[in-house]
């Protein structure tokens, strides 16, 4: 009879380290790149208190606008990953019909998301009773941020995706993180820019009703176009816009559950400059895991069971040990940044619990949904690179708000002791 086989404890840790060396050290270092953008997007946050006063509503459609952008550029990346690998595009920029598709899909569909976004967006904010501008303002504000983040995301995206396959990095690990970083990094300036460009077209009368009439069409007339361009075009349109529908819903939600606690938020600096943060990493993370078990699934590595054994199981183990790193250290650092930038914070003890709990219990429900949607997406027949990582990173985009600010409160309502009424006398 066969007795089985020991190991230590700290034997097997150690073995796992070495087994997955590469696999941590390449998406440690995309995340912690990632967290330098979603540390200058939450600077900007944090530093947008008078925008978000002075355009009503604004919070509610951000969370869905910098989700949007990781959503509908990591697909693309994806998809650029997937054909560099098979060969259909040459990885020097060259001019092919394959490019084009992809190119010609992912702005359109941008443009028709931001759309729908800032409909949504003022939707919820008339369902909830939330303070917010005119559903004008709330659609060129997002059409002319998606603009602008195009000029810069196609390029960005394509480069970092061809980067990534010269350089033999696994595009599970580095690709998606990083565009997604990117998209953090860019979408709350392009929406500050936005914000001005409003201004200026509200100093010359009916200009806003003008460009607002004629941009609708066009955006609807691009979205049919390239439906009809081609197969390509078709399928990715076919595949990706009811995903990315839902998700803009789940972000704008996200957005919902932060503009209800707008008044903590604008009075703890430091908190709005974590959201992005949280978020950021959260979606990075659960980027990771999706691309992993994607691609594990397909390859025949990760068979898609009820119950995830074997490889799923490192998978797990992989991002469990990411978030002990991540978590802590993005309150290091929206705590540093209020420090820097002369800010009052709420403390580096506090911000760090605030975001290692919150953390800590977001993750394991993410572990378990992205699973099981990546096995039904699987058994359904759907690209991967158009469904799983959208709807993993929105359904996390919500479900961290939730959990972020829920955590914040108790905290902050925990270990922030009011005054005696000694001191108030005093006062």
């Amino acid at each position: 009879m066969k007795q089985k086989m020991i190991r230590h404890p700290y034997s097997t840790f150690s073995s796992f380290l070495k087994e997955h060396n590469n696999i941590l050290k390449e998406s440690l270092i995309a995340l912690l790149i990632c967290a330098c953008g979603d540390l200058v997007a939450g600077i900007v946050l944090g530093r947008m208190d008078i925008f978000l006063e002075t355009f009503p509503g604004l919070l509610v459609i951000i969370p869905g606008a910098i989700g949007m952008r990781g959503n509908i550029f990591g697909s693309f990346a994806s998809r650029l990953s997937t054909a560099l690998h098979i060969g259909i595009i040459d990885p020097k920029f060259n001019r092919s019909e394959e490019l084009i598709n992809n190119i010609f899909s992912s702005f359109v569909l941008t443009l028709f998301l931001s759309l729908f976004l800032a409909i949504i967006a003022k939707v919820i904010c008339v369902i909830f009773g939330f303070p917010s501008m005119d559903i004008v303002d709330f659609i060129l504000i997002s059409l002319i941020a998606g603009v602008i983040s195009i000029v810069i995301m196609l390029p960005v995206t394509m480069f970092i995706s061809f980067r990534s396959f010269e350089r033999g990095w696994d595009p599970d690990n580095v690709t998606t993180p990083l565009v997604a970083a990117v998209g953090d990094l860019f979408t709350l300036p392009a929406i500050v820019v936005a914000l001005f460009i409003i201004s200026a077209l509200k100093s010359v009368v009916y200009l806003e009703l003008i460009v607002f009439i004629i941009v609708i069409p066009l955006v609807l007339f691009s979205f049919v176009y390239c439906y009809n361009y081609s197969e390509e075009n078709k399928v990715i349109i076919k595949q990706s816009t009811p995903v990315l529908l839902v998700c803009s819903v789940l972000g704008v939600s996200a957005g919902g559950i932060l503009n209800s606690s707008l008044e903590t938020l604008l009075t703890n600096p430091t908190l709005l400059t974590l959201v992005p943060l949280f978020s950021g990493e959260s979606g990075g993370l659960v980027s990771i895991l999706s691309a992993r078990l994607s691609s594990g699934i397909h390859s025949g590595l990760i068979e898609p069971l009820k119950r995830p054994e074997g490889e799923s199981v490192h998978n797990f183990a992989i991002i469990l040990l990411l978030a002990l790193i991540m978590y802590p250290f993005i309150g290091i650092l929206a705590e540093s940044s209020s420090v820097f930038l002369n800010i009052v914070g709420i403390g580096f003890d506090k911000i760090i619990l605030i975001s290692s709990i919150a953390g800590f219990i977001l993750i394991p429900i993410m572990l378990i949904l992205v699973y099981y949607i990546s096995i039904v997406s699987y058994d359904n027949g759907y690209d991967s690179d158009n469904i799983l990582i959208p709807i993993s990173t929105s359904i996390t985009d919500a479900i961290s708000s939730l959990i972020l600010i829920s955590v914040s409160l108790i905290i902050t309502c925990l270990l922030y002791t009011s005054p005696s009424p000694r001191e108030r006398q005093k006062s």
